[in-house]
């Protein structure tokens, strides 16, 4: 993953988490997809997975 493409996944991150409303229910969405971008930056997904997030319990 290039520096821009870091920085691109970081920037939708940071609007992600000034859009949280801190009504859990409600911020359930956008927190999957902050973890989701999260897990792309650090190039991380679930053992034995070829879809990233599937069944890895967050």
């Amino acid at each position: 993953m290039t520096t821009e493409q870091t920085a691109s996944l970081e920037q939708r991150i940071e609007d992600l988490k000034s859009s949280l409303t801190g009504d859990m229910f409600q911020d359930m969405d956008i927190r999957d997809q902050i973890h989701n971008l999260e897990m792309q930056i650090k190039g991380v997904k679930p053992m034995d997975s070829h879809i990233d997030c599937i069944g890895c319990g967050s």
